[in-house]
């Protein structure tokens, strides 16, 4: 899949991987490749500018949390956040109809009027 792929829908895929609780940026990382079947690797030097961007406008909240010795900063969807998810989904269900419409037309091309 071409890299750019993504561009464009990376903060839809953030807000939906964050949808079922608190997650770090390795496992967010993680849950978007295992959910896309390893077609979409996201770089950290992509998901951490665009985490503090989504928290800065409102749409995340984090919080430190110790695992071992080690601290790691969660992040989890805001009201706002899973207000801005549903809208995602419902202009990325619009997009997809539209381009579905023009790639596979139900008239074949040429007998529409």
């Amino acid at each position: 899949m071409k890299a750019d792929a993504v561009r464009g829908h990376l903060d839809g895929l953030l807000l939906a991987v964050l949808e079922p609780g608190p997650l770090h940026g390795y496992a967010i990382i993680a849950a978007v490749q295992h959910r896309s079947g390893g077609a979409l690797e996201l770089r950290t030097g992509t998901i951490y500018p665009a985490l503090n961007r989504l928290e800065r406008i409102g749409l995340l909240s984090s919080s430190w949390q110790s695992s071992g010795e080690r601290r790691r900063r969660c992040y989890e969807l805001t009201e706002a956040g899973r207000h801005t998810l549903a809208g995602e989904r419902t202009a990325w269900s619009e997009f997809t109809t539209a381009i579905g419409s023009v790639l596979n037309p139900v008239t074949p091309p040429g007998l529409a009027t």
